[in-house]
């Protein structure tokens, strides 16, 4: 016999619900929506200049020990061109700003060919501290650190994000596709579903690499060629 107490209903529609949800949760059917959104969320109430403040004194992973400098991000925060690298080195560490030491010249040097400033585009890194000894980031450094630039991009809404190297197209992609296969074509941004106006990514071999293998240049000049045909084109 149905009930026909509105409260008796509601109670058993809630516990209905409540069952379903458990379900799906246990099979994984809601698991990979959940944590996509997470990174983004994570810093959701801050802008630009608050996000920095918090990345200033962060203390989330082991990499603030040995720190000099959080390295947060330098340019244009309304820039259609970010640049997003690997990681500080030392003379970024020093100095408190990402790609500065020869690998960042030669980086500028490729900005000016563009007929772009550092200050008319926007440059970051995927962590904003240095690991010891310029080695790779651990994948517990990436987790931690990556909600930062992920709330970067969503804050300056660039047109195209230039992915310089393996762990930046890595992170943005959400791929274990080499450089060398990822580079000389567009791709979505991993989390485009979050992004109101989400950009397209161009990975291409980080300035580092170019330093050791010079014939390599031709190769980005190719990808940067793209970029700027593709900016012209999506002129606001």
């Amino acid at each position: 016999m149905e009930s026909n107490d509105p409260k008796e209903e509601y109670l058993n529609l809630v516990a209905t619900v409540r069952e379903y949800v458990s379900e799906q949760l246990e099979f994984g059917l809601f698991e990979a929506e959940i944590n996509e959104s997470e990174p983004e969320q994570k810093y959701a109430d801050l802008d630009l200049s608050a996000l920095n403040d918090d990345a200033q004194s962060c203390v989330k992973c082991g990499l603030h020990e040995d720190r000099n400098s959080v390295v947060f991000g330098v340019g244009n925060p309304n820039a259609d061109l970010m640049f997003v690298g690997e990681a500080p080195g030392a003379d970024e560490d020093r100095q408190g700003e990402p790609f500065v030491g020869r690998a960042g010249k030669l980086l500028t040097d490729i900005i000016k060919a563009m007929k772009f400033t550092r200050e008319d585009v926007y440059i970051a890194n995927v962590l904003k501290c240095r690991p010891p000894g310029n080695r790779n980031p651990a994948p517990d450094e990436v987790e931690t650190c990556s909600p930062y630039l992920i709330r970067q991009i969503t804050l300056i809404q660039p047109k195209i994000i230039v992915a310089l190297g393996s762990f930046a197209a890595k992170m943005l992609l959400d791929t274990n596709t080499s450089i060398s296969a990822l580079r000389g074509k567009f791709h979505e941004y991993a989390l485009t579903k979050q992004s109101e106006n989400p950009p397209v990514v161009m990975p291409t071999f980080h300035p580092a690499y170019l330093l050791r293998n010079q014939s390599a240049k031709r190769e980005v000049w190719k990808d940067m060629q793209q970029v700027m045909e593709y900016l012209e084109n999506h002129k606001s």
